[in-house]
């Protein structure tokens, strides 16, 4: 090991005997950023050097346990999720908890073993303790349904979805596309005695949509699916500039009981670094309308790290929107994602801010916790800002069923338009196989029928399946 002219570690670290390094990089990502270290070969001679494995254990997770000590004695941090690297923590903890039966017994498990904080070991033993509380299991021949929209009116600086700037003609060429996918969907759903427990439109932003596509499309989901089971209709109403109140009335006139509308900032600067194209006023109209329309269920997104943002920024933010009448609030912590623009300014941007985002998690906990909002989803990615997670916050009744699903993995997701991934739950194995769309919105125009037989084949299978099918179907 030796270190540079800026005083930080330039560290060589060798394995050995480990296979899946790339998983093992994850976790040293969460200390070190990518060009402050270099993995050698395990025959390379090189002696000055942090040795990882030397006694050969094929126990991953003690892998990581060394990792994590090593590392943490020569830069001084300890991240908070410890070796847990998944997108999914609160999943192992249900899956701990089905297996040991005892809370106290898996929080100890997750202190001991995975070398979690305290706060972070009670925050998903309890989370998922208060999902099989409000939320319970889904109904074995229920699934979730999600409608991309794949259309925004301005790429954001972070973004890495699908999400297409072009104009309304395109728009008017996707949708008569996806409504053939949504009747093909609700021919083969009748067939197989399958109904939808929640619907989510997402994109993109749903509401680049007219009203009049809207109802187009909401009128063709009605007519071919079967909502008589249906628990939650959800859609991302998303960016401000895009909500009228006719649209608002097409979404309450079909009994679409929950929205989004997605500040991340009430500051106009931020906004405009980050590409949005709306002020905060238009936020505050949207609320504004969103409010007489009378939706039970009102989410706001907010961003942890967002550039040039200090925690009295986040604070002011979270303030006004509860103000506004947000009854149920994602915190996202920043993640510098590949796809983003942001990548390519700063890629080392997420360790930059840490300490900022921090103080505003922080601060939305204290606040959210005061204002009667309880944690009830979360989830991590790569390359957030302190390595620290994304959390969905409601009030009492208004957890949002779809997003818990979706990370707890126990229940089939069916996703239609561009660059939809459905995945088929298999419970006798507990396995998940993926059945995806193409991203390009064009070629999903020109591919549907390819997309319908995709599913055909992939989805809308028997569950009497054995694990060599499962593999050759994934």
């Amino acid at each position: 090991m030796s270190i540079d002219n800026t005083n930080e570690f330039t560290i060589k670290i060798k394995f050995f005997g480990v296979q899946k390094k790339a998983l093992m990089q994850e976790l040293i990502d969460e200390f070190l950023p990518p060009e402050k270290y270099v993995l050698l070969e395990e025959d390379d001679p090189d002696e000055d050097c942090l040795k990882i494995n030397e006694a050969g254990s094929t126990d991953r997770d003690e892998v990581k346990r060394e990792i994590f000590r090593k590392l943490s004695a020569l830069t001084g941090k300890r991240p908070d999720w410890g070796i847990l690297t998944g997108v999914r923590p609160v999943k192992l903890a249900g899956e701990l908890l089905h297996e040991y039966k005892d809370p106290q017994q898996v929080r100890s498990i997750f202190l001991k073993d995975y070398f979690l904080t305290e706060e972070k070991a009670d925050l998903i033993t309890n989370m998922y303790a208060y999902q099989q509380e409000s939320m319970g299991e889904p109904d074995p021949d229920s699934i979730g349904i999600y409608i991309g929209i794949p259309f925004c009116p301005t790429r954001c600086l972070y973004c890495s979805f699908a999400s297409n700037q072009v104009p309304d003609g395109e728009i008017a060429r996707y949708l008569p596309t996806l409504l053939k996918e949504i009747r093909f969907v609700g021919e083969k759903m009748k067939e197989q005695g399958i109904h939808p427990e929640s619907v989510y439109v997402g994109g993109g932003t749903p509401t680049t949509l007219s009203a009049e596509q809207m109802d187009q499309m909401l009128t063709t989901v009605e007519e071919c699916w079967d909502l008589s089971k249906l628990k939650e209709f959800s859609v991302e109403a998303g960016r401000p500039d895009t909500i009228t109140m006719d649209k608002l009335k097409v979404l309450k006139k079909h009994n679409v009981g929950r929205i989004s509308i997605n500040p991340q900032s009430m500051k106009q600067e931020t906004l405009d670094i980050i590409g949005r194209s709306h002020t905060p006023d238009e936020i505050r109209e949207a609320f504004k309308m969103a409010s007489s329309v009378g939706f039970p269920v009102v989410n706001a997104d907010l961003i942890a790290g967002l550039p040039e943002e200090q925690p009295e920024d986040f604070a002011r933010t979270l303030s006004e929107v509860l103000k506004l009448g947000a009854n149920n609030i994602t915190v996202h912590t920043l993640a510098v994602k590949r796809a983003s623009r942001l990548k390519g300014i700063d890629q080392d941007y997420h360790y930059k801010v840490a300490d900022i985002v921090r103080r505003m998690l922080d601060h939305s906990k204290e606040v959210l916790e005061a204002e009667g909002f309880r944690p009830y989803y979360l989830y991590r990615q790569k390359h957030m800002a302190g390595y620290f997670e994304n959390t969905g916050w409601s009030m009492p009744g208004t957890e949002g069923l779809y997003n818990t699903r979706i990370m707890d993995e126990h229940q089939s997701i069916l996703a239609l338009g561009a660059g939809g991934i459905s995945k088929r739950y298999y419970p006798a194995m507990d396995k998940l196989v993926r059945v995806a769309n193409v991203t390009n919105y064009q070629q999903y125009i020109d591919r549907i029928e390819e997309m319908c037989k995709r599913k055909a084949d992939g989805f809308f299978t028997s569950d009497d399946i054995d694990e060599k099918n499962i593999r050759n179907l994934g």
